[in-house]
């Protein structure tokens, strides 16, 4: 059941209020994608896979092998997170597989509305 004009009226009284009253909080609401996330994810599989390398060379130094062997471990596991986490980045301008097409400067409600529509949708409402 779409929304009335008065109520749509509030809503964007009620998303203007939002955002003069605390910009940071609603553009975080907006989101700005999935790259800024696998970008950081990857940058923190690199940090973590230098600390890896940095463990298994103590383990060799000290001759402690199970220090070698959790170094090992995470240089590997690290590893593996940046690999997934570059591949599933998505190119500037381009969006994430699957996703719909998005217009641009949809107001947060809007993407409230339209997703509480397509849960209707699904549900055979």
């Amino acid at each position: 059941m779409p929304l009335s004009e008065h109520e749509q009226r509030m809503l964007e009284q009620m998303e203007r209020a939002l955002y003069a009253e605390d910009p940071k909080f609603a553009s975080a609401l907006e989101g700005n994608g999935l790259r800024t996330y696998t970008r950081r994810r990857v940058y923190q599989a690199v940090a973590g896979f230098l600390v890896g390398i940095a463990l298994l060379m103590a383990g060799m130094v000290a001759q402690l092998i199970w220090i070698s062997v959790v170094g090992f471990l995470v240089m590997l596991g690290c590893a593996v997170l940046a690999v997934t986490g570059w591949r599933k980045a998505p190119k500037p301008g381009e969006q994430p597989p699957g996703a719909r097409p998005v217009r641009p400067k949809r107001s947060v409600m809007d993407r409230i509305e339209q997703r509480w529509q397509r849960r209707r949708d699904e549900q055979g409402h």
